[in-house]
Parts: C-alpha cells; sequence; structure tokens
C-alpha cells in the first residue's frame, strides 16, 4: 500500500467546526461549545458551554431537517460567541464610570434579569442578520431583475439566471469589502488558524503550534463553502418559481424555499467533505477558491488560541465526532 493511500485511511473526519470571533476562535463538538479569546494582557480565556440536548434529537438529525437545525443554531452560537469576545475587545475608547445605560437596558435588566436580556438580545441580532440576509441577497436581486423584466424580457429561464448572477456578484463582493477592514482581517486569521488547527487533529497529528503551522489554511467543510452552495442551490430551486406575480409574493415563494435549499446544501456538504473522488473534487474546487479570500495566514498566537479552543471540545471517543 503507498504512502498516500495510508495516510487517506488514517485520516480522522472530523464534525467538529468552528468559526473567528474578535480575537478568538469558537469551536463545535458534539458535546461542547468553546470560545477562546487573546486578552490585551496575551492571557487566553475559555468560555465553555455544553451543546444542548435538543440538538441530539433523532429528527432533528435526520437529513435535510439537521441542515436547517444546524444553519440557526449556528447563528445563534456564532453572536453568542461573538458577545462574549466583544468584552475583552479593546477598541482604545474609555466608557465613563458615570455613564447611564440605556432605557431599554434598564427595562430589560429590570424585567427579565441579566440572564434573560441576554438571550433576547441574541435571538434580536439573528433575526436582524437574517433579516439583513434577505434583504441583500433576496428581495435587492429581484427588485434588481423586475427593473429588467420591465424592459421587455418575459423569459422565466432567463429573468431567473439574471437574479442568480446578481446574488453570486453580491455575495462576492460584500466578501471583497469586508476583507478590507482592519479588524475583518484579523478575524479571518483567526480563521484560517481554526481551519489549520482541524486539519492537524484530522490527521492524527499532536495539536503544537508547529504542527498546525504546516497545515493548509483552506477547509472543504468550511461555512464559506456552505455558503456558496446554498447561493448555487437556490439558482437552480428558484429557477421554477413563476415571475408572473408581484415582487413580495416572489420573494414569499423564496423564504418558504430557503429552509429547503439550506437542507439540501448541508447534506451536498456532508458528501463533498466524506469523500474525495472526481465528482466532490470539482464541487469543493469554488468554495475553496473563496477561502482565500475569507482566511488568512495565522501567526503563532493565534493558532495557540484556536488549539486551545479546539482541545476544549475533543470528545474521549473519537466515534462521537465523525463527520
Amino acid at each position: 500500500m503507498s504512502e498516500n493511500k495510508e495516510k487517506k485511511q488514517k485520516l480522522h473526519r472530523t464534525s467538529i467546526g468552528g468559526q473567528a470571533v474578535m480575537e478568538g476562535v469558537m469551536m463545535m463538538g458534539p458535546n461542547l461549545i468553546a470560545t477562546s479569546v487573546r486578552k490585551s494582557d496575551g492571557e487566553i480565556v475559555t468560555d465553555i458551554k455544553p451543546v444542548g440536548a435538543a440538538v441530539k434529537s433523532k429528527i432533528l438529525r435526520l437529513p435535510i431537517i439537521r441542515g436547517c437545525v444546524n444553519f440557526f443554531r449556528s447563528m445563534v452560537v456564532g453572536v453568542q460567541s461573538l458577545m462574549f469576545s466583544a468584552q475583552f475587545f479593546d477598541d482604545g475608547e474609555e466608557i465613563p464610570a458615570d455613564e447611564e445605560p440605556s432605557k431599554i437596558d434598564k427595562w430589560l435588566e429590570e424585567h427579565l434579569g441579566d440572564e434573560k436580556a441576554i438571550q433576547i438580545t441574541i435571538y434580536i441580532a439573528v433575526v436582524l442578520s437574517l433579516a439583513l440576509s434577505v434583504g441583500l441577497f433576496m428581495i435587492l436581486p429581484n427588485l434588481v431583475v423586475s427593473a429588467i423584466k420591465a424592459l421587455g424580457i418575459e423569459s422565466a429561464v432567463v429573468l431567473n439566471l439574471c437574479e442568480g448572477v446578481i446574488r453570486i456578484v453580491i455575495f462576492l463582493a460584500y466578501l471583497l469589502l469586508v476583507s478590507m477592514t482592519k479588524d475583518i482581517k484579523r478575524v479571518f486569521m483567526y480563521h484560517g488558524a481554526e481551519h489549520k488547527s482541524i486539519h492537524c487533529y484530522e490527521k492524527g497529528e499532536e495539536l503544537t503550534v508547529e504542527n498546525v503551522r504546516a497545515q493548509s489554511r483552506l477547509h472543504p467543510r468550511c461555512g464559506t463553502s456552505f455558503l456558496l452552495i446554498v447561493v448555487v442551490i437556490s439558482i437552480i430551486a428558484f429557477s421554477f418559481l413563476s415571475w408572473e406575480v408581484a415582487w413580495y409574493a416572489r420573494v414569499g415563494m423564496r423564504l418558504l424555499l430557503l429552509p429547503v435549499v439550506a437542507g439540501v446544501s448541508y447534506e451536498i456538504l456532508k458528501l463533498v467533505g466524506r469523500h474525495d473522488n472526481a465528482f466532490t473534487k470539482v464541487v469543493r474546487k469554488p468554495g475553496l477558491w473563496l477561502q482565500y479570500i475569507t482566511t488568512r495566514e495565522p501567526d503563532d498566537s493565534q493558532i495557540e488560541v484556536a488549539v486551545t479552543s479546539l482541545k476544549a471540545v475533543i470528545p474521549e471517543n473519537k466515534d462521537e465526532d465523525k463527520w
């Protein structure tokens, strides 16, 4: 047996995944969620929470359904991790000691308590993020194509294709624009550290800075790849929808199909992540190319943070985190 085949057999494809946050990395394992952040004084702090019993439900782990559940759960956990990391983020501005909290903050704290107020804030943030995504990637492309339709183009195939192309252009433009900001560049470096540490773990190598540094910053099961698959699948799914209705009805039909699109996209991501053949290599390529935008090479201190977070969620039984 060749050396390459032996390496492939030893590869442990893990379901552990994560997200880069401000000066840190969140990792989500089968049982635990850990967010490690490097403070301004150099100390690494880690917040560890259980994943919750609901996500282990057999019904919620059924194909298609699990994709919708994981998509929403990732958004909620992502906001929670960002809020945790934000409390250690030093933007150079001092908050006056006598500054009064806002009326909304006072009302939430008085009527709900700190914990419930935080949870409500998290879900409001998720809803606002979804609303922004719907507006940017669904309503805006649909309205632009409505203007094109007014020029006399009646073919549903052409209109849906134009909508899909506009959606991809907006998606790429958005990623390129945010990647230019200083803070996001550092977040993308932590994103690279997250991928490198997971590659190292999957190869069965010791999780040291030196070993992790040598790994690729691109990973086939990245959320960036998932989002690209969602965009492509949405183009295919929406191509069957009529344009002979009002714009709000068209957007409504697309929203109804979105959970199915997310579920199908997740199954494709799982297929691509599990197998190495000609088909899966072609499917994963665009997502890997896109990660050249959303990841950057991390420094050793960022790798150390990613390794700390990853170690906190690795289960004793490796069968639990198989992809």
